[in-house]
């Protein structure tokens, strides 16, 4: 089992930036692969941003790509993301998430934490 824990959360002014925090334990060593999502009230969760140790790649959406970087510690089971020029749009509940594999080229993200929020005011 994993457990994963954000932070790092909170308001900030359109064109601020933020750092998310995404702590986990457990069997953080099976991983295949961490991530981040978010999601909005009465909207589907998205996709934001992916790093994985064991395939040497990190992905993004193409809404962050240039303004958001994600980064990690495989070692601590920890992963970052360092959020630039904030819209109003990137309002939402972010949440990490860890994969334990990978089928048909698809992370199977297994683990979720409980989110922190991000609200950028405009």
């Amino acid at each position: 089992q994993v457990q994963l824990v954000e932070s790092g959360g909170g308001v900030v002014q359109a064109g601020g930036s933020l750092r998310l925090s995404c702590a986990g334990s457990g069997r953080t060593r099976d991983l295949y692969a961490m991530g981040w999502f978010r999601q909005v009230p009465g909207k589907e969760r998205e996709f934001v941003s992916a790093i994985s140790w064991k395939a040497n790649s990190t992905s993004y959406a193409d809404s962050v790509k240039g303004r958001f970087t994600i980064s990690g510690d495989d070692a601590k089971g920890s992963i970052y993301l360092q959020m630039h020029s904030l819209r109003p749009e990137d309002t939402a509940g972010y949440s990490c998430a860890a994969a334990g594999g990978i089928l048909d080229g698809y992370y199977q993200w297994d683990y979720w934490g409980q989110g922190t929020q991000v609200t950028v005011s405009s």
